[in-house]
């Protein structure tokens, strides 16, 4: 690659992070603390960087989240809130928790507010309660799923958050949320921005789907896919209860199929597993039909897994859109269903079909351990970014390292499954099903 085109492809990537101004305060803390621009260099590739091509990778700096030496925020006379959005996901709570513990406990920051409901709570007109927040009233939401909050889907006008933040005299804001939410965060941050008030939006990214750019893995992916997989080893009994038994399973995954793929190399018993980022097709060369056929008549039992966004090529769109903006789906599981009774009916064999959608039992659950240790930190590396005046930023890691990313690389887009890559090699390896139309690319 030329030096031209280095340069153009570093613009993709501007990793420089917005501060409200000098962080003049010295810090407390009495352990390790870092400058305020610290950083740390990656070689990002393709299987991280969509705009990459294979064996192609660049440096990209990226600042370390962490306690700095210096703050800008004066922490016994600021006020925080926290606020969670879209739907529900192992960890939320602990993310909230952790936040609250290390606001109070490290910063000694007087007043947490949660924002109940989400982004709806900043409106007047749902005349929601704001929560007080403390160490004692949070001990113990971890050992709970969903959100201590509540959450709400939808966008709300900006100007109106705004307001409110300013009425409650709020310095610094956590948003807890998925793509949706990311988004109105970075408009959160614009109209602070423009009225040049100094309040610190700390964005905290959040989707079971694990579809948010940049972030290899989300908070509660890895509890997801456990219970994921519990789902289909519970399908697979079903499949080999019966003669020419078949399981079903639906996994979330609107446009990321990494819930049903990980779960699938973590169950070993899939033998089909369709994901939205691959077209396969039902009953002509190469199709899914003919291949489980084949499988029963080898076998006499089958296991199917397809992420909810899977198939859409086959079922006529929806025209409509839910609340937060996305295309409503068609339910491919009901059309693999009837697709695979029918053709099975014509070839005469019997069978028998369990249908399992685990979906709300997956995203309401408590997180395992290793999540709650990664929402540990990313509660924490958040509180201390905002008290060195961060903001229009979220914390991740990144390759095992705690980093601080720019709204806009997050909110770029959303992040998909590469079939050129390893992991999806992996995933085909696992279930055998490479032969089929569709699997590799073109």
């Amino acid at each position: 690659m030329n030096t031209n085109s280095k340069n153009q492809k570093k613009t993709l990537f501007n990793t420089e992070i917005q501060t409200l101004g000098p962080a003049k305060i010295p810090s407390h803390l009495n352990y390790h603390t870092l400058p305020n621009d610290a950083s740390v260099s990656c070689f990002l590739d393709s299987e991280l960087v969509e705009e990459l091509h294979d064996h192609e990778a660049i440096p990209v700096k990226f600042e370390l989240a962490g306690p700095r030496k210096h703050l800008y925020f004066d922490s016994p006379k600021t006020k925080c809130a926290i606020v969670t959005c879209g739907g529900l996901c192992p960890g939320i709570n602990d993310v909230i928790q952790a936040i609250v513990m290390e606001a109070s406990h490290n910063y000694n920051v007087p007043a947490i507010l949660g924002i109940q409901y989400g982004l709806e709570g900043f409106i007047p007109k749902f005349q929601h309660d704001v929560k007080e927040l403390t160490p004692n009233n949070v001990a113990n939401i971890h050992l709970s799923g969903g959100t201590a909050l509540g959450t709400s889907r939808g966008p709300q006008s900006a100007e109106e958050i705004v307001d409110a933040l300013e009425r409650l005299n709020v310095s610094a804001l956590f948003m807890i949320g998925g793509d949706g939410t990311m988004k109105a965060t970075a408009k959160v941050v614009e109209e602070i921005t423009s009225r040049r008030d100094k309040i610190a939006v700390i964005g905290i990214p959040k989707t079971i789907d694990n579809d948010i750019n940049f972030i290899s893995q989300s908070f509660g992916f890895e509890t997801a896919v456990f219970k994921a997989t519990e789902a289909i080893q519970c399908a697979h009994t079903e499949a080999l209860g019966a003669k020419n038994g078949i399981g079903l399973v639906k996994l979330m995954g609107r446009e990321s199929g990494f819930i049903a793929a990980h779960a699938t190399m973590a169950s070993k018993e899939v033998n089909f597993v369709l994901v939205p980022e691959v077209k396969f097709v039902l009953d002509d060369a190469g199709g899914l039909l003919p291949a489980l056929y084949q499988r029963l008549k080898n076998r006499s039992h089958a296991v199917v897994v397809t992420a909810e966004g899977a198939g859409q090529h086959l079922l006529p769109s929806t025209g409509k859109t839910d609340i937060s903006g996305n295309p409503v789906l068609g339910d491919i599981a009901l059309v693999l269903k009837e697709a695979i009774t029918n053709y099975l009916n014509k070839q005469g064999m019997p069978h028998t079909i369990k249908y399992i959608d685990p979906s709300y039992i997956i995203r309401s659950i408590p997180a395992n351990a290793n999540d709650k240790v990664y929402c540990g930190l990313l509660g924490q590396s958040a509180v201390h970014a905002a008290m060195a005046g961060k903001t229009g930023m979220v914390v991740a890691k990144l390759m095992d390292r705690y980093v601080h990313l720019p709204l806009e690389l997050v909110t770029k887009k959303r992040r998909k499954m590469d079939i050129r890559s390893n992991y999806w090699n992996s995933v085909l390896e696992s279930t055998g099903q490479s032969d089929l139309a569709g699997m590799l690319p073109d």
